[in-house]
């Protein structure tokens, strides 16, 4: 059987090879473009027609469709910290403006976080004064913390 690492690595070089985009195959199997990489990149489980369509689109071998709709381990695909100056800044933002956002979420919410399992991400790009910038998304659901 294909592990999720293999997959992956299949997965990514047709992308390129067929010059499509995330977007592209997220329309395909009916979730936005973070959505179709998670599922590529193995940290997402795939229902029986994602899989389908993913193992079509890519080209990919048969027994994918299979690993695509397995349960992943959840590990980081990078160093931690990380070293990427994109994902790295991600990190920052969290060390920087982590208290200043837990501050005022529990202002808004009361006690509790936020859900990195019941979430959904999405990223736009959209111009100000002509310059490109980038929205970033995290909807997840509050979960309270219980009192006894």
């Amino acid at each position: 059987m294909l592990v999720k690492e293999k997959v992956r690595e299949l997965a990514l070089e047709a992308k390129e090879n067929k010059g499509l985009t995330w977007e592209q195959i997220g329309k395909d199997i009916g979730r936005n473009a973070i959505g179709a990489a998670m599922l590529v990149y193995g940290y997402g489980v795939a229902t029986e027609d994602e899989s389908t369509t993913l193992v079509r689109l890519l080209g990919l071998p048969a027994e994918a469709k299979k690993t695509l709709m397995k349960a992943p381990y959840r590990n980081p695909a990078q160093p931690w910290p990380p070293t990427d100056p994109f994902v790295y800044r991600f990190y920052e933002l969290v060390m920087l403006y982590g208290p200043v956002l837990k501050d005022v979420a529990h202002e808004i919410f009361g006690d509790g976080i936020i859900s990195a399992i019941d979430m959904s991400l999405d990223l736009k790009k959209v111009v100000e004064q002509g310059v490109a910038r980038a929205v970033f998304t995290f909807n997840g659901k509050w979960l309270v913390y219980k009192k006894f």
